[in-house]
């Protein structure tokens, strides 16, 4: 193992004999993780599935906040940090991977469901907690899962029960303001039969942080649920990510995520869907916009284990100055996975001559009557176009700004909420000026 991985993994272990015992089941949880850690270390570029992405920068930030801070007069300075000001629903905001009641709001929610912290949920030690934790994700041969899972104090849980719809948004905010800190935020959402919620994660930091976020998603839904999900990366050109996002479908269900990087100086997505029953339609769709010396890997995984379900993908990277965009996409068709529908589209516009795209895409398929497509494409802003809008006297920067957003169109249709979507306009039009 190369230096860096395991003087990080040692640190780490030693940093996880400091923490505070947690109930039995989450420890024994810890621990399992901790073992699949100790036993494999931390991936290297000579590992297939890091082959693009040097991730040791990160392993050398070292800090973990083991107790809650004092915002010790600090709120209001914080809560000029809060992104997407005008999205009206709930908000749960966690400052250096700690739950912050004071700059959090949760409205009046539907009988039966439940939106705390998820620190709060273990110190009251909920049964379905304890039953659904850990339980969609791999610590087998997948280090972060292993290092979040050691370290999770502290994240979101909500239980929509079956036929309750959540109707207004409910957005995390997770705002990193120390440097050389790294967090482990920690969601679980459970979507019950025929249950409906949106989710938007949001991560912020200050420029020249240089921190670390190593953060798990897990959702489970019931048959026939309808469930929304967007993760927004707006951290320092300075920090580390290295986010998994993890869905289990069921009969009938529509499930929608959308990841959109916008900060990170190297980021690592995983996006994880297993379509587990019949009828199911999952969309993953992702925007990468690169400058600087910005890398954004995604991996993404569609798992088609039963019939008649579809699959929708779309990834669009906007790359700029030396960027580079990794993207990586696999599609699995089961044995049994027969009439499965796939589709999976990757494209790539490159600002700068210096800016770099590796397009990995993937099918394997086991199954006989399958409709499965995939493709990559890589281009530059039409010359053709761009003349058309300025000869029209539009100015270069608001002509970029059109035919990018024209660009990202699909990726943009998906997100319904009016508000976030202006909101993030107006942050496409900020980062490409």
């Amino acid at each position: 193992m190369p230096a860096i991985q395991e003087t990080a993994t040692q640190r780490f272990l030693t940093q996880f004999a400091s923490l505070p015992a947690g109930p039995t089941w989450l420890q024994a949880k810890r621990d399992e993780a901790k073992a699949h850690l100790e036993a494999v270390g931390f991936p290297t570029t000579k590992d297939e599935e890091w082959k693009y992405t040097d991730i040791s920068p990160a392993l050398e930030v070292e800090s973990f906040p083991i107790a809650k801070a004092a915002l010790n007069g600090r709120a209001s300075q914080i809560a000029s940090q809060i992104p997407f000001e005008t999205l009206n629903g709930h908000r749960l905001v966690f400052v250096d991977g700690y739950y912050q009641s004071e700059l959090s709001r949760i409205e009046a929610l539907p009988e039966g469901v439940i939106l705390e912290n998820l620190a709060a949920s273990i110190d009251r030690d909920c049964e379905i907690l304890t039953e659904h934790f850990g339980r969609y994700i791999k610590v087998e041969g997948e280090a972060f899962n292993a290092l979040n899972t050691m370290f999770a104090v502290d994240g979101t849980f909500l239980r929509v029960p079956a036929n309750v719809v959540v109707e207004a948004p409910i957005h995390l905010v997770f705002i990193s303001t120390d440097a050389s800190t790294i967090t482990h935020p920690r969601n679980l959402f459970l979507i019950g039969n025929f249950a409906e919620a949106t989710v938007i994660e949001t991560f912020v930091s200050g420029e020249g942080h240089e921190h670390f976020t190593n953060a798990i998603t897990e959702v489970s839904t019931g048959n026939g649920a309808q469930f929304k999900h967007i993760k927004i990366n707006l951290e320092s050109d300075d920090s580390y990510h290295v986010g998994t996002f993890q869905i289990q479908s069921a009969r009938d269900v529509v499930a929608k995520s959308h990841n959109l990087n916008f900060g990170g100086k190297i980021v690592r997505n995983n996006s994880n869907a297993i379509l587990g029953d019949e009828n199911g339609e999952v969309t993953l769709n992702g925007l990468v916009l690169g400058r600087g010396k910005q890398l954004v890997d995604n991996h993404t995984v569609m798992d088609h284990a039963l019939p008649h379900c579809a699959s929708h993908e779309m990834y669009v990277h906007v790359l700029d100055d030396s960027s580079t965009g990794v993207f990586n996409g696999k599609i699995f068709v089961r044995l049994d996975a027969q009439k499965t529908d796939a589709k999976q589209s990757n494209r790539t516009l490159l600002l700068s001559p210096d800016a770099t795209i590796n397009a990995k895409p993937q099918l394997e398929i086991f199954a006989d009557d399958v409709k499965c497509t995939h493709g990559a494409t890589i281009g530059q802003l039409d010359e053709n176009a761009m003349f058309y809008l300025r000869a029209r006297g539009i100015p270069q920067r608001e002509a970029n700004v059109i035919l990018i957003r024209a660009f990202a169109e699909e990726v943009f249709n998906g997100i319904e909420n009016e508000a976030l979507l202006e909101a993030l306009e107006k942050e496409v039009e900020a980062r490409l000026g």
